[in-house]
């Protein structure tokens, strides 16, 4: 496994061990011990599967107080997938990590609490997986607005087919600065 790290600080993708031969192949995707060789020591608690057709963006959601930490990854299509850095405080507040995340190049991205996360689907169907560091809490929901212009995110669709709530959640400077993670350095 590669571990390969991007312009904010605890936001990583990784890159698994990909076993090929005639047959198809075969992907380690998560033992914690080998993660944590590369920095990750992370306690999972709940995994998730989205099914998604192509132009779907789900996002840019967070929680707050119970605040997640995901490693996300494509089984199958591909994503263009988004970590927004929501921490108040910190030195890459509103700034975003961009990958694209496929069944072709099997990488994993690591978003740390403290993160917006969203997703757009760019094939025909994807299926989308991750690991969660706390349950799904829906009275900590929170998110910002998919297309919030001071995050100028680079999503591929002027038009996606978003959730009611994905469509009207507030930009980024909107947002009360107590429903907001505090960076701690």
């Amino acid at each position: 496994m590669r571990r390969i790290p991007t312009d904010i600080d605890g936001v990583v993708i990784f890159e698994p061990r990909v076993f090929a031969d005639d047959r198809g192949y075969f992907i380690e995707t998560f033992r914690s011990d080998r993660y944590a060789d590369h920095g990750l020591v992370q306690a999972f608690q709940q995994d998730n599967l989205s099914v998604s057709r192509k132009g779907t963006l789900r996002g840019l959601h967070y929680q707050l107080p119970q605040a997640q930490a995901k490693l996300v990854q494509v089984l199958q299509g591909e994503v263009l997938d988004v970590a927004v850095d929501i921490r108040r405080g910190s030195p890459t507040f509103g700034r975003a990590v961009v990958v694209t995340l496929s069944e072709a190049n099997h990488l994993q991205l690591f978003i740390p609490e403290g993160f917006a996360h969203g997703f757009c689907v760019t094939s025909e169907r994807a299926l989308f997986v991750y690991k969660c560091s706390r349950p799904y809490a829906p009275e900590c929901e929170g998110g910002v607005l998919w297309n919030d212009p001071a995050l100028a995110l680079p999503w591929p669709v002027s038009a996606p087919l978003l959730s009611p709530k994905d469509r009207d959640y507030p930009r980024l400077a909107d947002i009360p600065a107590d429903r907001l993670p505090v960076f701690s350095g």
